[in-house]
């Protein structure tokens, strides 16, 4: 007899045999490779991009898109992937969207000073992140130069074991008495996420200022032109260059394996980057579908979904008028439309073991049980959000039902304690179905995520089966 009560299932006893742990540890070391070298959307966008060549995706930089599976990436940050399905286009499609941002901390446009004997760097703090977690600990600095001429230098600096890294001094607990009665809100302020950049005098190392060779004694020697001198020699800009470029501190380091049975990853960007590389994976292991597939990964999410790389932007609509063109061209787009599904791959609030007291427990999901459908986003009374019709809550449960998959359903914290957006908002403006659907994550928006082996392969296995309803 059917149970009448639903309790959600553990992967690892779904999971159990040989063949599903072997498929699991493998789709993990890809991931924990992924996570650790694609840490900007720009290097997320690189690795799509080389992945689908692979496969022999054809990509249309102009939108022209020829072949019965294409893509094209725009302004290096937001990508639309399609595939042609056993139907026409004009009976909808199925559509998976996540982002490849993360919260970070970007350097000023112009970031360099010195004072008190180190030079370092202002930042302007990117997405919700908590302050006081990106304090003494290791950075690196990733992302791109433009010089005035249009040529673009790529910057990575503190993943190679020879490199140095970059850091934000803390203040020691002996002088912190006043900091520690403040609230935490108050305690650390955005304006002294200064990182360190340098400490020695130019002059030792054949340093020049304005083009003549650098005497130590001389007042204009000093720390910032040591820190230019070394940026110039290694990657030929100037202090002008900084104006039109876009650097990221990010924690540095490869993701890791958590606790002795190696069943957690850590890392820095599992939201959302474990959605990208779980429907990127999904798209590639899928059979030919009955219906077209697209998969679209965006920009700007944690800001709003902005900008002409976000959710918000026109990319999805042109990119689907020219598919249109090219796959069927008497098909109307609001009927398209209007006939399609749709994911918002994003991750969700795991039950934190710590600080269960911030969720409402019936509705919360654990790590280890399956991606979690979340119905609804938004903050307080559901504003903001996507709220998900039970029609089609029921159709993603039969469809994952039906392939075996475990998932779980939640929302995010208790109603009055905060909350949060994705981008579903932006494709329900279409009329098209969509929830929220993704992986449960501990410590989202640190610089060390947590986030479970058994969950990735069992999002990639529901993201596959629903590219394939």
């Amino acid at each position: 007899m059917k149970s009448l009560e639903h309790e959600s299932k553990n992967c690892w006893d779904v999971y159990a045999s040989e063949q599903d742990r072997a498929a699991m540890d493998a789709l993990a070391a890809g991931y924990v490779s992924f996570l650790s070298t694609c840490k900007t959307e720009r290097e997320v966008m690189r690795y799509v991009r080389e992945r689908l060549a692979a496969a022999g995706y054809a990509e249309s930089p102009n939108g022209d898109f020829t072949g019965d599976a294409c893509f094209r990436i725009f302004k290096g940050k937001t990508v639309f992937i399609a595939r042609k399905g056993k139907r026409p286009l004009s009976e909808g499609f199925r559509l998976l969207g996540a982002h490849a941002d993360s919260p970070r901390l970007d350097l000023k446009q112009r970031p360099l000073y010195e004072d008190c004997s180190v030079s370092q760097a202002k930042t302007h703090y990117y997405g919700g992140i908590r302050k006081h977690q990106w304090l003494a600990r290791a950075l690196a600095l990733h992302g791109v130069v433009v010089k005035a001429d249009g040529t673009a230098v790529e910057v990575v600096i503190g993943e190679d074991p020879a490199d140095p890294v970059f850091t934000i001094p803390d203040l020691l607990p002996h002088l912190a008495y006043k900091q520690m009665e403040q609230k935490l809100a108050d305690a650390f302020e955005a304006e002294k996420l200064n990182i360190i950049m340098g400490h020695a005098p130019a002059g030792s190392d054949g340093a020049t200022v304005e083009g003549k060779a650098c005497d130590p004694s001389d007042v204009k020697c000093k720390l910032k032109s040591q820190v230019l001198t070394l940026l110039n020699k290694r990657y030929g800009i100037t202090e002008s260059d900084l104006y039109s470029a876009e650097l990221q501190a990010v924690p540095a380091g490869p993701a890791r394996y958590v606790g002795l049975d190696s069943a957690l990853i850590g890392g820095y960007g599992h939201d959302d980057r474990i959605c990208v590389y779980a429907g990127l994976e999904a798209l590639l292991a899928a059979e030919q579908p009955e219906h077209t597939q697209i998969v679209l990964f965006w920009d700007k999410e944690e800001i709003g979904s902005e900008g002409s790389t976000g959710a918000s932007s026109k990319f999805f609509e042109y990119c689907l008028e020219d598919l249109i063109h090219a796959w069927e061209p008497g098909a109307r787009a609001s009927r398209v439309l209007d006939a399609s599904k749709a994911v918002s791959a994003d991750v969700n609030a795991a039950l934190d073991p710590d600080y269960q007291d911030v969720h409402e427990k019936l509705n919360a999901c654990l790590i280890g049980h399956g991606p979690t459908l979340n119905k609804f986003t938004g903050h307080r009374g559901k504003v903001g959000a996507s709220d998900a019709h039970p029609e089609y809550v029921a159709w993603v449960r039969n469809v994952l039902d039906g392939a075996g998959v475990p998932w779980q359903m939640a929302e995010l914290g208790k109603v009055d304690l905060g909350g949060g957006g994705t981008v579903a908002k932006f494709l329900a403006k279409y009329g098209m179905d969509i929830i929220d659907f993704g992986p449960p994550v501990l410590s989202m928006h640190s610089p060390l995520e947590l986030a479970s082996k058994a969950d990735l392969y069992a999002t990639m296995l529901a993201y596959k089966a629903f590219l394939e309803s």
